[in-house]
């Protein structure tokens, strides 16, 4: 690929960022106060906005129901878009609501099996008023102790309920079921792994998609496999950047597993142009991080960074030298094909590209010296 075609398509590539990266977050053991978080969800789309004018990397911003939750949907998106940016996904939450002690959309309690299919039709009634297209779906149901659930019918409830939420989807929308191993469940989790999303989602219909979670994995699980397999399957929905040392740790994406990344990508680039303007359409693209030491602006704007160059090195993959490697099983030459482009540093060419674009070259260094980031920071503080 040519330096002018890479740099065009690293120009129009853009992630959607999440409304929960700016705000207050924490461990279970403890929430710290950053200085500058955002307070609401309009700081958190100002926020976002701010990172675009930066960056001009961001396509929309992820809800989260009920964190999120205005009165008025309609002048939340007019205000997104007075700003120059969307609203992304909409994510129910599951989690938090005390009824949701032993389940939610598989709880044997029918009363509470509603609430939670009720709570999901709020969502895709925030999605028509706002123009979203994606329904994120974590379901945390699962068990702690052998014995305190029945499997098979707890996967019925749940499948049950999947099936009246699909109903009531638009033709142009589509549901992300995310999976993870473990957590808040440990003996078990209904929706475990990608086979199992993706069985549901090829029982319940065209608008069901994956969405895979990068720290949703076990140790040690190639998740470049699983990208290739639903991609072929056309049931690749979405993804959620973040990186781990251990399980769901939610740091920033490239942070300590950047050659995965990057392999990742390179799956990616074999399915989809991820610099196209309709990709969102294809491929929901979405930070999924909490950023409990880092300040959230400048960890959302390194995030991006990372994803970029990421993105750009994939780009420089020979795909016909590989392919042809592969074929005349070289393994020698199928891996340097791949560390050619990875050990490739492509910083210039995003400073490059920024330049171009009139944006700031080097975006941290900028922040540490931006009046407009550090007023905002101190208005917040002051009424902190």
């Amino acid at each position: 690929m040519e330096l002018t075609e890479i740099k065009e398509k690293i120009k129009n590539f853009k992630v959607e960022v999440p409304s929960w990266g700016f705000g207050k977050s924490g461990t279970r053991f403890h929430a710290f106060h950053i200085p500058g978080e955002a307070r609401n969800v309009y700081e958190k789309i100002d926020d976002a906005a701010f990172v675009n004018k930066i960056t001009d990397a961001v396509s929309a911003v992820a809800i989260h129901i009920p964190w999120d939750k205005v009165e008025d949907y309609k002048v939340l998106k007019e205000y997104a878009e007075e700003k120059g940016v969307k609203i992304g996904a909409v994510n129910p939450n599951y989690f938090e609501d005390e009824d949701y002690l032993f389940g939610s959309l598989s709880n044997s309690n029918l009363k509470i099996r509603q609430k939670a299919i009720d709570q999901t039709f709020e969502c895709i009634e925030i999605m028509k008023e706002t123009n979203s297209k994606i329904l994120s779906m974590w379901i945390p149901d699962g068990s702690n102790y052998p014995g305190q659930i029945d499997f098979n019918k707890s996967f019925e409830l749940l499948e049950d309920s999947l099936k009246q939420i699909t109903k009531h989807l638009e033709k142009d929308m589509t549901m992300l079921l995310e999976y993870k191993f473990f957590e808040p469940a440990f003996y078990s989790t209904l929706l475990f792994d990608w086979g199992t999303s993706y069985m549901l989602s090829k029982e319940l219909g065209e608008n069901m998609k994956v969405l895979v979670d990068l720290g949703h994995h076990p140790q040690g699980t190639n998740i470049e496999f699983i990208v290739s397999l639903l991609s072929q399957k056309n049931k690749l929905g979405g993804f959620h950047f973040n990186s781990r040392k251990y399980a769901d740790d939610d740091l920033t994406v490239g942070s300590l597993n950047p050659y995965e990344l990057f392999l990742i990508f390179v799956e990616l680039n074999k399915f989809f142009d991820l610099s196209a303007e309709s990709q969102n359409q294809k491929i929901s693209l979405v930070l999924d991080q909490s950023h409990n030491v880092k300040p959230k602006i400048p960890a959302v704007v390194q995030s991006l960074n990372n994803l970029q160059i990421t993105y750009a090195k994939s780009l420089l993959v020979d795909y016909e030298k590989l392919k042809q490697a592969q074929e005349n099983h070289d393994v020698v030459a199928s891996e340097e094909t791949l560390k050619e482009a990875y050990e490739t540093d492509v910083r210039e060419i995003l400073r490059e590209v920024r330049k171009e674009k009139g944006l700031p070259e080097d975006t941290i260094k900028y922040l540490k010296e931006c009046d407009e980031y550090w007023k905002m920071v101190k208005e917040r503080e002051s009424a902190y």
